[in-house]
C-alpha cells in the first residue's frame, strides 16, 4: 500500500513537470542564439564531456590498480 501510494505521487510529479515542460516549451516562442552563443553552448558541451569522461577514467584506474582496497577495511 505505502509503495503504491509512493509510485502513485511519484508518477503524478513526473506528469505536472512534463506538463510544465510542455507549457513553457511552446510559448516561449522563436530565439535566436547568436554565434558567439552557439560557440560557448558547444565549448560547454565538450568540457563537460571531457570531464565527465575524465573522472570516470580515473575512477575506473583507481578500482583497478588496488587504490581502494584500503577504503573497504
Amino acid at each position: 500500500m505505502k509503495s503504491g501510494l509512493i509510485a502513485a505521487s511519484l508518477i503524478a510529479a513526473a506528469a505536472v513537470v512534463i506538463g510544465l515542460m510542455v507549457q513553457a516549451w511552446t510559448n516561449i516562442g522563436p530565439v535566436d542564439i547568436p554565434l558567439s552563443g552557439m560557440l560557448a553552448l558547444v565549448a560547454g558541451v565538450i568540457l563537460a564531456l571531457v570531464v565527465g569522461c575524465g573522472l570516470m577514467a580515473l575512477l575506473f584506474y583507481s578500482s583497478r590498480s588496488g587504490h581502494d582496497d584500503g577504503a573497504g577495511r
